[in-house]
């Protein structure tokens, strides 16, 4: 038996894939699995191929592989797409009394298991239970006690009526007894549990939980895919923290009812993907001028234009270093994996108010939407610490009024930030423009004055880089002399694939990038390697660039763009196949 267990079911948007994938990969969870899930949705409401991947083990998994060991297949299609993935010994849960699926054929050497999902289901008390069915005799093939599906279905169906909960736990046993009693076959699988109690979220809501960890008082946004997430995880629970959510009319709105928001002094935020950042960057511009702390998210996705709103990518980075006009002091963060979003998200917090600095926090499509199992000690909010910056109040606000009493926002300092007095300070009122400004915020031309704001506010990034730590984080043979650079989601895939490059005799150092800007001086690490590999998900290798331009070294590069995201044995062929060219 392999020391993984890959599930998948696939079928037509619309018939309920995601939902029932949730289930299963929360029963996983509760049984003390751990748990990685993988999406490929089509970009409409109904129709177009859809399928929900688990991978599951009792020890951590971090990546999707080519292998599937249970499918569930609603449609012919969902078979065709998961051949390659299939293998011998596969097993196929299909409804063969289905028009569509009656004169499906099984692959050679695999198992199809032909189950009246619709059938049972409606004994149980509804066609729409055929998934739970089908999750019954999933449960029946891998020998996993179906008890621990209980309770997810009590999770997920608890609000809506104990009628309904029962329903589908009868539903299940349907699934689970007609397999047992119609197929007399020894299954090689085994799922193990474990008493381990995990938290299993996607890379959005980990974003949403470390902005309510961060103090987030108020978010604005425009639903858009595949940032909504964030949203939706936020309404509902910031308000328990004193925090509002706004749905915006569109993302030049959001922008600046959070630039409002942040002007008044709450932890603001918004959440969008590339489409809606072109929108946003005019107004990105007045927060970096008016020097306003402000967490921008953006969720990337397959561009441009509406390209492939559901699929993966990583094609933002260019517009997130240097969009705008004009010359415009930022962070950028790219959180490397699901917990990252949450530590990332309140870092991004911290470093918005202490240098008084837009900060672009950017995950994509395949972090955002997958599911991952993490201890609740990942979390650990005892650990968030909040740093508010250079505030001051009536006992300090003196220091930084001129000869006529007035407060001076943009004082010109000698680390670039300058004191920042909340609405309502005793003595503070002040004004900010999108206009070049004096240090008391007053329009200005003076050709003296805009030299001294502009390098004023250059000196912020100059500081952040001497004071924050930021170090990469790294993986592998320190002493390889094969050096790899990721940034983003493919550290995971990455971490696996270094494994698999090891049975094959390639030893890999493995540098994963959490901060597009400031960056990390590579330059040392690649003088210490012979072959330098970027690996990342777009077709130019936007990172590779960057990091040539900065180290003065060639590099060779690894980059995926049809919509999916690395899988670690893929990855590992697509390194070695490289080094060897």
């Amino acid at each position: 038996m392999p020391a993984d267990f890959n599930w998948a079911i696939g079928g037509e948007a619309g018939d309920g894939i995601d939902s029932t994938g949730k289930i299963f990969a929360q029963a996983l969870s509760r049984a003390g699995r751990h748990v990685f899930t993988s999406k490929d949705f089509a970009s409409r409401i109904r129709g177009g191929y859809t399928a929900y991947k688990v991978r599951t083990a009792v020890d951590p998994v971090q990546s999707v592989v080519d292998r599937l060991d249970v499918l569930i297949a609603l449609t012919p299609r969902t078979i065709e797409e998961n051949l390659d993935e299939l293998h011998e010994g596969s097993v196929i849960i299909y409804d063969g009394e289905r028009t569509t699926m009656e004169n499906v054929e099984i692959p050679e050497r695999m198992i199809g298991l032909d189950v009246p999902l619709k059938r049972l289901a409606e004994e149980a008390g509804g066609a729409i239970m055929r998934n739970v069915v089908a999750l019954g005799a999933a449960c029946e093939v891998a020998e996993f006690p179906i008890e621990n599906l209980d309770s997810a279905l009590e999770k997920r169906f608890g609000s809506k009526g104990q009628q309904l909960v029962d329903n589908n736990k009868e539903a299940a046993r349907k699934g689970q007894d007609y397999v047992a009693d119609e197929y007399d076959h020894e299954f090689d699988y085994d799922l193990e549990t474990t008493d381990e109690d995990y938290v299993l979220l996607n890379g959005d809501e980990a974003i949403g939980m470390g902005a309510i960890a961060a103090g987030c008082k108020f978010y604005a946004g425009y639903p858009i895919t595949p940032a909504t997430d964030v949203m939706e995880y936020l309404t509902g629970r910031i308000e328990n923290f004193g925090g509002h959510v706004v749905q915006a009319e569109d993302e030049l709105a959001a922008i600046n009812l959070a630039l409002g928001a942040a002007r008044a002094g709450a932890r603001s935020m918004t959440a969008t993907s590339g489409p809606g950042i072109d929108l946003m960057t005019e107004t990105f511009g007045l927060v970096a001028t008016s020097e306003t702390p402000l967490v921008i998210v953006d969720v990337m996705r397959s561009g441009p234009s509406t390209g492939m709103p559901t699929k993966q990518e990583q094609g933002d980075l260019n517009m997130l270093l240097y969009g705008g006009h004009g010359e415009i002091p930022r962070f950028v963060l790219a959180p490397t994996t699901i917990a990252e979003c949450f530590w990332k998200t309140v870092e991004a917090f911290n470093l918005a108010e202490k240098y008084q600095t837009p900060v672009y926090l950017t995950a994509d499509l395949a972090m955002a939407v997958t599911e991952q199992t993490f201890s609740p000690e990942m979390f650990d909010m005892d650990k968030v610490e909040i740093d508010r910056g250079k505030v001051v109040d009536e006992d300090t606000i003196s220091e930084w009024q001129n000869e006529k009493g007035q407060f001076q926002p943009h004082a010109i300092t000698e680390d670039g930030i300058s004191p920042r007095a909340f609405p309502g300070t005793d003595e503070g009122a002040h004004m900010s423009t999108g206009l070049e400004h004096d240090e008391l915020g007053r329009r200005t031309e003076d050709t003296d004055m805009r030299i001294e704001q502009v390098d004023k506010r250059t000196r912020k990034v100059e500081t952040a880089k001497a004071e924050e730590d930021w170090s990469p984080r790294e993986f592998g043979n320190p002493d390889a002399d094969t050096l790899v650079v990721s940034w983003g989601s493919n550290e995971g895939a990455m971490i696996e694939a270094i494994d698999f490059l090891e049975e094959d005799g390639i030893d890999v150092r493995f540098l994963s990038i959490p901060y597009m800007f400031p960056r990390y001086d590579l330059t040392e690490a690649f003088e210490e390697a012979d072959e330098v590999i970027v690996v990342e998900c777009n077709a130019t290798g936007q990172f590779a660039d960057i990091i040539e331009h900065d180290t003065l070294t060639r590099v060779k590069r690894v980059n995926k763009y049809n919509g999916v995201r690395f899988k670690a044995d893929e990855l590992a062929a697509d390194i070695k196949e490289t080094l060897e060219a």
